[in-house]
């Protein structure tokens, strides 16, 4: 599984037009294995509590020690202002860069128990609209023209 997955992200990064996400699992066994080989950045998805922060912060390490340019955290299901404090303040703690926040939304296990994606369920929920402004940061606005 790991070498196939490495031949498409390979692939895929042989033109500078070409973006490839991939969604991992929660483990460094695929960073191991050498799926980031070719990855510029690397998004450790985390929620506002310490065994998530934790772990989290054990993949970035991890990142940077592989080399990855950009390593950063995204806040995912963030309910209040609370738990986006608890983040920050874990991010600045370990000098973590904090992407971006994605609110927690009913719409996700909603599109999960319909087992849609949740950009073809809610396409204009909460929490795709943040992610969809994640991605716009991330390739420098390219995203946005697409989607007008």
């Amino acid at each position: 599984m790991h070498a196939t997955v490495r031949s498409v992200i390979g692939a895929a990064s042989e033109s500078a037009e070409d973006v490839c996400i991939l969604d991992t699992e929660a483990s460094p066994e695929h960073l191991s294995r050498g799926t980031a080989r070719h990855a510029d950045v690397m998004f450790a998805v985390v929620e506002p509590y310490f065994k998530s922060l934790e772990t989290g912060r054990r993949m970035a390490a991890l990142g940077r020690d592989l080399g990855l340019p950009r390593v950063a955290l995204v806040a995912n299901k963030i309910r209040d202002d609370h738990d986006l404090e608890a983040v920050r303040e874990f991010a600045e703690q370990h000098e973590l860069e904090l992407a971006g926040v994605v609110p927690f939304d009913e719409a996700m296990p909603g599109a999960e128990r319909a087992s849609a994606a949740p950009i073809d369920f809610a396409p204009e929920s909460n929490a795709v609209v943040a992610i969809g402004q994640l991605a716009d940061r991330l390739l420098g606005g390219r995203n946005a023209d697409e989607r007008a």
